[in-house]
């Protein structure tokens, strides 16, 4: 990474760790073959490597069989199939989800609904956690799945997942998690999650971007999918194309170090996560995190998430005295019109505060040395900012 850049963007992707770009390698040069190939040995190689890779990653994430382990470009692929597969199995029907989702689940829920499907978007409270009561008198005859992330990818709020796939499992509706956030830095397991299909995706744990998972339970209950791509039968009839098989290979062996080193990872992020907090609240004393509260349990917030508002100032013009600290604004931009998160939104903090929120991410990479020259660029920027505030 750039020396002179410090990166805090940790939720937006991850940088490529070394050891899984050498353990992509021989797949680009050597090992290229399709594993489609089955006449010659360059095929078995590459065959051989992803069917390594997936049983790498079904007992990694507790998986009862391999071929629970469907390969997609990324989580956007791995929940469209997921959503929509289950919906076209069935003329019409109920999906219950939040308003907090990312943009990949409620969009596809949105698809849906255009069909003559029926959505409920759940609530959620000022923490960004769903409202149970509201789901629980959700749940209809037709209801076909629910879906709700494991972690936020905004504010970092960690739904209790387990919970909801057992209520699902009593009323015999599928449970989808979008995991995407949560891999690799809380401990998941989909059959203690009671989890019936999860999406994720390498790029959200120091893997290679253009490479996710959809894992699918094929027992108690077997699930079926509607395929989405057609034109060969790759991945079980679910998901034709020829499988990158680079992006396979570094997928399993990113998770594979996410899973090893996660205990000390989190304890390292959360330090510096809140000294990095103890700072910007000291230099700003109105600022406000947004989401679970930093002292609240480990397992109700990333541990690497720090969203915050600085009440009085705008979140892009903070950002653009930053110099070479790299976080994002909560943010989008649609129609040429600046609209607030929908996550913000959601919780209810109120449009001012919304628009004064700032994404901080740190990671794998993030050191103490980082954190303490960020200190220095958000002090200078904070007094820019609300020395421009002040003048206008």
């Amino acid at each position: 990474m750039d020396s002179d850049c410090i990166y805090l963007d940790y939720h937006a992707t991850t940088p490529l760790d070394p050891r899984v770009r050498d353990a992509m390698e021989p797949y680009f040069f050597e090992h290229f073959g399709n594993p489609s190939s089955a006449l010659h040995r360059y095929g078995w190689k590459a065959e051989a490597a992803v069917s390594a890779a997936r049983r790498t990653v079904a007992e990694l994430i507790g998986a009862a069989e391999p071929q629970e382990i469907i390969f997609t470009s990324g989580a956007t692929e791995s929940v469209n199939l997921a959503l929509k597969g289950i919906a076209l199995q069935n003329e019409g029907g109920h999906i219950i989800t939040a308003k907090t989702e990312h943009n990949a689940v409620l969009d596809t829920c949105r698809w849906l609904e255009r069909r003559g499907y029926r959505v409920t978007y759940l609530d959620v409270d000022s923490e960004g956690f769903i409202d149970w009561g509201q789901l629980e008198r959700s749940f209809a005859p037709d209801t076909l799945v629910v879906s709700i992330m494991h972690a936020n990818n905004e504010v970092g709020t960690i739904q209790d997942i387990a919970a909801i796939g057992a209520l699902c499992r009593q009323r015999g509706v599928l449970f989808h998690t979008d995991a995407t956030q949560a891999i690799g830095k809380v401990p998941f397991s989909v059959d203690q999650c009671n989890v019936d299909l999860a999406s994720f995706t390498a790029h959200k744990f120091y893997g290679p971007k253009g490479c996710g998972v959809l894992y699918v339970r094929k027992r108690f209950p077997r699930i079926r999918l509607e395929p989405l791509i057609h034109g060969g039968g790759h991945e079980f009839g679910l998901r034709s194309g020829t499988v990158n098989v680079p992006g396979i290979v570094g997928l399993a062996k990113a998770l594979e170090i996410a899973v090893a080193e996660y205990d000390q990872e989190s304890r390292r992020l959360t330090e510096l996560r809140d000294q990095l907090w103890a700072a910007l609240s000291e230099s700003y004393p109105q600022a406000v995190v947004n989401g679970p509260r930093l002292d609240d349990h480990a397992d109700r917030r990333l541990p690497g998430n720090l969203n915050v508002s600085f009440p009085g100032i705008e979140a892009e013009s903070l950002i653009s005295f930053l110099g070479n600290v790299a976080v994002s604004t909560v943010s989008a931009c649609g129609s040429g019109e600046h609209r607030i998160s929908h996550v913000l939104e959601a919780m209810g903090i109120g449009e001012q505060r919304a628009r004064s929120a700032i994404r901080i991410g740190v990671g794998r990479f993030t050191t103490h040395e980082q954190i303490e020259r960020a200190i220095g660029y958000f002090q200078a920027a904070l007094k820019k900012a609300s020395a421009r505030v002040v003048a206008m």
